[in-house]
C-alpha cells in the first residue's frame, strides 16, 4: 500500500505526459506512410517508404545535414572556448563583479526570434548596421552577411545566445574548485598555463561534457534564426535539417514527406543523444 499511494499519484501526470508525446508522434508515423498533401485532404493513400525515399533524395537533403552538422559543431566550439574564458575572467573579484554577471547572462533569455530580429536589424545590416558601420570607420566596404555568410552568420547568432548557458555553468562549476590546491600549485611554481592545463580543465571536464550534450540535443532544432534572416538561403546554403522540414510542410503543403523528415530527425536526435550519454557517462564514472 506504502508503494502503490505514490504510484497512484502520479500515474494521472505521467499518463497526460505519455499522451502529450505519444500521440503527435504516432501522427507523424502515420502521415510518414501515406500520400497527405494539404492540397488535397480528402486523399490519404498509402505509398510505404516512398516519402522517406523523396527527403533522402531531395537535393537539399545532403546539404542540409551539412549545414545543421557545421551549425551544431561551430557553435558548440565557440560556446566552450569562450565560454571558459569568460567564466575565468569573471571568476576573479573586481568592482561591480555581479552587474557584470548579470548582463553576460541576459542573452540566453532573449527569444530566439527577437535574436534573430536584433542581429538582421541592428548588428549584421549592411547600410544602418553597427557592424556597417564599424567596417566604414576603418574605410572598408561593409559586408552584406546574411547573403554573402549566412552560414556563418546564422552560427553568430545562435553562438551568442548559447554562450550564456555554458558560462554560467563553467561560472558554477569554478565556485567549487580546491582554493587551498591552486594555491599550493602557485606556491610550487607552477605558471598559470600550467594550473589551468593541471587544475582548472579538468575539473571542468564534466561540466564541458554536460553543455555539449544539452546544447547538441538542442541545436538539432534551430529554426527561428534561420527563417527570420536568411529563410535558408541564398538557395540552400543555410538551410538545415529543420527548416528543410518546415519546407516540405508549411511551403510544399506535403505533410507526408514532412512527417518522413521529422521522423529521420527523431531518429538522429536520438543517435546523438544516445552516444552523447554514453561518452558522458564514462567520464563522469
Amino acid at each position: 500500500m506504502n508503494r502503490l499511494l505514490p504510484r497512484a499519484l502520479m500515474a494521472p501526470a505521467v499518463l497526460v505526459l505519455v499522451l502529450w508525446m505519444l500521440a503527435p508522434l504516432l501522427m507523424s508515423i502515420y502521415f510518414s506512410f501515406v500520400n497527405y498533401n494539404l492540397m488535397q485532404p480528402g486523399e490519404r493513400t498509402f505509398n510505404g517508404l516512398a516519402n522517406f525515399e523523396y527527403f533522402i533524395t531531395d537535393p537539399d537533403f545532403w546539404p542540409a545535414v551539412w549545414n545543421t552538422l557545421m551549425l551544431i559543431g561551430s557553435v558548440i566550439v565557440i560556446t566552450v572556448v569562450l565560454g571558459v574564458a569568460l567564466a575565468l575572467l569573471v571568476n576573479e573579484p573586481f568592482p561591480g563583479r555581479g552587474i557584470v554577471r548579470v548582463l553576460l547572462i541576459s542573452p540566453f533569455f532573449v527569444m530566439p526570434t527577437v535574436n534573430a530580429l536584433l542581429w538582421k536589424h541592428m548588428m549584421m545590416n549592411p547600410i544602418y548596421g553597427i557592424l556597417a558601420d564599424v567596417w566604414r570607420t576603418f574605410g572598408a566596404e561593409p559586408i552584406d552577411w546574411l547573403t554573402d555568410l549566412p552560414l556563418f552568420s546564422v552560427i553568430v547568432m545562435v553562438a551568442w545566445q548559447w554562450l550564456p548557458f555554458a558560462c554560467l555553468i563553467f561560472i558554477t562549476s569554478l565556485q567549487s574548485l580546491d582554493r587551498e590546491q591552486m594555491e599550493a600549485a602557485r606556491m610550487d611554481g607552477a605558471t598559470a598555463v600550467q594550473r589551468f592545463g593541471y587544475l582548472t580543465l579538468p575539473h571542468l571536464a564534466r561540466p564541458m561534457a554536460v553543455v555539449i550534450m544539452i546544447e547538441m540535443i538542442f541545436l538539432l532544432s534551430v529554426f527561428a534564426e534561420i527563417a527570420i534572416t536568411t529563410a535558408g538561403g541564398p538557395g540552400n546554403e543555410s538551410t538545415n535539417l529543420t527548416y528543410m522540414i518546415f519546407k516540405q510542410s508549411l511551403m510544399n503543403f506535403d505533410v507526408g514527406v514532412a512527417s518522413a523528415g521529422a521522423l529521420f530527425a527523431v531518429v538522429l536526435a536520438n543517435i546523438v543523444a544516445a552516444f552523447l550519454i554514453r561518452i558522458i557517462g564514462k567520464n563522469l564514472d
